[in-house]
């Protein structure tokens, strides 16, 4: 019953041919191509949604520690 199974799983191992191993398409090699976001020839210039991100992450823990501070009176800001 094991020998079965073990010929069943080998068999499904080396199914693939070759053929279609080959028939696939390389990606493009170079510059900026390995990368999965457009840098060039784009409507928004790439460093607005680069700067925007990072600015968003950083400044949102930011806020919730100045109005935590300010809740507890340690800051007064505003």
């Amino acid at each position: 019953m094991l020998s079965r199974l073990f010929q069943q799983q080998a068999k499904r191992a080396f199914s693939s041919s070759t053929t279609k191993m080959v028939a696939h398409e390389h990606f493009k090699e170079g510059v900026y191509s390995n990368i999965p976001f457009k840098v060039h020839n784009r409507r928004i210039p790439y460093a607005v949604p680069h700067i925007t991100f990072f600015a968003l992450g950083l400044g949102v823990p930011v806020l919730a520690l100045v109005i935590q501070f300010n809740r507890s009176g340690d800051i007064k800001l505003w």
